[in-house]
């Protein structure tokens, strides 16, 4: 049995399988973040946010899988009554991109969902794809266009098929990094980074947006917010990040006995990173460290 300080993940994502009464929690193989093969995702199975089974080898490549490097940011999200896995891959000579996996449990095995490419435009460095369902039901991919390409990183997102197996419309931009007012340059440079969107329905109706950039405290999570409540916004930024502690690429779920919980990677430095759980408290939409 494993505790956090055990797992060396980046990019910690937490579904909740009720029928078990089980959290399972993925995230960015620490080892294989920058450089060498990588493995594939594994996943963590437990019931208190402390204690976890596994390493369960939720997704390992196929001897032809076009991906060789940066198998990132794994999300599992339960649609229809299946598990779809969101991640982000690259390979020399192709764009970094989103390819959306399947199974029928949230251990796996994940298998590409009948696309062998990701799903987010070929010709862009995307990253960190999320999904969201709007009010009609329509599903979308939330992701990143990244700055290593565009320089001030865009949050963008775009309408997905109903099997979520392709594109069903073109990309929009929803916001640029440089738009929140807490966020600093990369590194000391020109360019402003997007990572890990995140899509939360509050309770009083706003659908807010965490996200990760840089700021004085480091690697920093802030929050968006649509002033029509919908994913195409406009988007407002929060004048204040929700979490400064070097620390970020964060999620929300809901614990079993309805305690609503943020989990990100921190600190940001590898190999160092581990997943934290931290209670929050949700009032008029607002979000706050209990």
């Amino acid at each position: 049995m494993l505790t956090n300080p055990d797992i060396n993940i980046r990019d910690p994502f937490v579904v909740t399988a009720q029928n078990e009464r089980r959290y399972y929690m993925t995230g960015t193989i620490g080892g294989n973040t920058w450089d060498g093969l990588p493995v594939g995702f594994n996943v963590y199975a437990g019931d208190d946010l402390e204690h976890w089974e596994g390493p369960i080898p939720a997704f390992r490549p196929a001897p032809d899988f076009w991906s060789d490097r940066n198998f990132w940011a794994p999300e599992i999200h339960i649609y229809h009554g299946r598990y779809y896995m969101f991640a982000s891959f690259k390979a020399e000579g192709v764009c970094r991109g989103t390819q959306i996996l399947v199974a029928d449990s949230p251990r796996g095995p994940f298998q590409p969902l009948r696309s062998a490419r990701p799903v987010t435009p070929a010709d862009w460095e995307c990253l960190d794809g999320t999904l969201h369902i709007d009010a009609d039901g329509i599903p979308w991919i939330v992701f990143c266009h990244e700055w290593v390409q565009v320089h001030d990183g865009e949050i963008c997102a775009m309408r997905l098929s109903d099997d979520l197996s392709s594109a069903a419309g073109e990309p929009i931009l929803l916001f640029h990094a440089s738009e929140a007012p807490w966020i600093t340059p990369y590194a000391g440079q020109s360019d402003f980074v997007t990572d890990g969107p995140f899509l939360y329905r509050a309770a009083n109706g706003e659908l807010l947006m965490l996200w990760s950039s840089f700021s004085s405290g480091g690697y920093t999570l802030g929050v968006a917010r649509s002033q029509l409540g919908t994913v195409a916004g406009p988007w407002l930024q929060d004048a204040e990040p929700l979490y400064t502690a070097d620390g970020g690429h964060g999620m929300l779920f809901h614990t079993f006995d309805g305690q609503l919980m943020l989990t990100v990677h921190q600190p940001n430095s590898t190999p160092n990173e581990r997943p934290i759980f931290i209670a929050l408290t949700e009032s008029n939409g607002v979000l706050k460290i209990k």
